[in-house]
C-alpha cells in the first residue's frame, strides 16, 4: 500500500531522504533551500505562505514528494492568477487558500514532482503525486491547485482537467565558449558594439568587480547584502520576502551554491548581484545597489553572470523573470510552463476559454522575439 501524507514543515522529512528524489542539483526544490526558508520566517500564515508538503510512502519509507503550500494570496509565485481570484470571489466564493506546488518565491525551472532518478515507476509516481494534491483539494473544499515553472518531465502527469499557460523567460547558453570575447564574437555586430560599451562604461566608475562565493564572505558583511536587497523592493514600494536571517541561512548552510557579483568602492560594497548554481545552470536572483550609476546593473545581473558561467563551464544562465532588454545582451527566449486545476467544473470551462486567448497572444509573443535574435547568422 502507498500512503499520502501532508507535513505542515519540511524538517518534518529527512533530508537525506527528500533530496534523495530529485533528479538533479537544483537547488530550489533542495531541503536545504526549502528548510531554511520555513526556519528564517520567509514562509508564514501571515505572508500568505503555509507548508503543506505532500510524501507518498511505502511501508513508511518516502518514495516520492512535492513541495506544498497552502496560499492565502498570489504573492511570490510570478504565475499571475488575480483576475482568476476576484472573479471567483465577486460570485460568492473563495479563492484561498489554495494549494500551491511550487519553489516559493523563485520563477526557476525545475523538478516539482520528487520521484527520483531512476526510477522504474517514475511516470506512475507523478500521477499519484497529481491525484492525492486533488483528492485533498477536493476533500478540503480548496478551489485551486497550481503547478508552477515545472520542468518537462513533470508535466504529461498534469492531463485531464488540468489547464495549461506558459510564459517567456530569457536565458543564455553556452556554446563552449572560451571566453566572453568568444561569446561575443557570436552577436551581430550592433549588439557586440553596446555591450563592449556598455562594459567600458562600468570600468570607467572605477569599481573593483567580481564574483565572491556566499561561503567567503562574513556574517557583516551578507547583513549589508540584505540590508541592498531590501532597499531594491523599499524604492518600488514592494514588500521583501526574504529575511536578514535567510540571508545568513544562504551563508552557512548553502555554501558555494550561492554566488555573489560585488561592486566595490575602495572596501566599501555599492552593489550586488546575488547568484544560486547547480552543477549545469547559474541563477540569478537579487540585485541591490546605494549608487546610481549607469549600466552597472547590467554589469553585475548579466555580464558578470555570463563570465562566470563560461569560467565554470556552465551550460546555462537563467538570469529571473521577465525582461526583454535581455535580448539585447545575449538572451534568447524560451518558454516556461504552470499547470493549474480549478475544482468547480464551471469555473474551470470558463478560464479555460480565456486562457485559448492568452495562449495565442503569447505564442504570438515568443514568436515574434525569435525574429529578434542578436546572434549573427551562421
Amino acid at each position: 500500500m502507498i500512503e499520502a501524507r501532508f507535513h505542515d514543515s519540511i524538517e518534518d522529512i529527512a533530508s537525506a531522504d527528500w533530496d534523495a528524489l530529485r533528479p538533479d542539483d537544483n537547488p530550489f526544490v533542495s531541503h536545504a533551500f526549502l528548510a531554511g526558508l520555513e526556519r528564517t520566517g520567509c514562509i508564514r500564515p501571515e505572508w500568505g505562505w503555509q507548508a503543506h508538503h505532500l510524501g507518498l510512502y511505502r511501508n513508511d519509507t518516502l518514495i516520492a514528494a512535492a513541495p506544498l503550500y497552502l496560499k492565502g494570496n498570489s504573492h511570490g509565485e510570478f504565475v499571475f492568477d488575480w483576475s482568476w481570484a476576484s472573479a471567483w470571489e465577486r460570485a460568492g466564493g473563495e479563492y484561498y487558500p489554495k494549494l500551491l506546488n511550487a519553489a516559493p518565491y523563485s520563477p526557476v525551472v525545475g523538478p516539482r514532482l520528487l520521484v527520483g532518478p531512476n526510477d522504474a515507476d517514475a511516470d506512475a509516481r507523478r500521477k499519484m503525486l497529481v491525484q492525492a494534491m486533488q483528492q485533498y483539494a477536493k476533500r478540503q473544499q480548496l478551489s485551486s491547485i497550481h503547478a508552477n515553472f515545472l520542468d518537462d518531465a513533470d508535466l504529461p502527469a498534469f492531463e485531464g482537467d488540468w489547464m495549461a499557460r506558459s510564459d517567456v523567460q530569457f536565458h543564455w547558453h553556452n556554446q563552449g565558449y572560451r571566453d566572453f570575447d568568444a561569446f561575443l564574437g557570436a552577436l551581430n555586430h550592433k549588439k557586440r558594439k553596446n555591450i563592449r560599451h556598455e562594459r567600458n562604461r562600468v570600468a570607467s566608475h572605477g569599481l573593483h568587480i567580481g564574483m565572491y562565493s556566499g561561503a567567503s564572505l562574513d556574517a557583516r558583511t551578507w547583513r549589508y547584502i540584505h540590508s541592498l536587497y531590501a532597499s531594491t523592493f523599499d524604492a518600488k514600494g514592494n514588500h521583501a520576502a526574504l529575511t536578514d536571517a535567510f540571508f545568513q541561512y544562504l551563508r552557512t548552510d548553502l555554501g558555494d551554491a550561492v554566488q555573489l557579483a560585488l561592486a566595490k568602492d575602495g572596501n566599501d560594497i555599492v552593489a550586488m548581484a546575488l547568484f544560486l548554481r547547480s552543477a549545469s545552470t547559474l541563477y540569478g536572483r537579487y540585485w541591490g545597489a546605494s549608487v546610481d550609476l549607469p549600466d552597472l546593473h547590467f554589469e553585475l545581473c548579466y555580464y558578470q553572470g555570463i563570465d562566470y558561467a563560461i569560467a565554470q563551464g556552465l551550460a546555462r544562465f537563467e538570469p529571473g523573470a521577465q525582461g526583454e532588454h535581455k535580448l539585447a545582451r545575449g538572451f534568447l527566449p524560451v518558454r516556461t510552463h504552470s499547470r493549474h486545476y480549478l475544482v468547480h467544473e464551471g469555473f474551470r470551462s470558463a478560464v479555460r476559454r480565456a486562457l485559448e486567448h492568452e495562449r495565442e497572444g503569447m505564442d504570438a509573443y515568443a514568436e515574434e522575439l525569435l525574429d529578434h535574435s542578436p546572434y549573427a547568422e551562421r
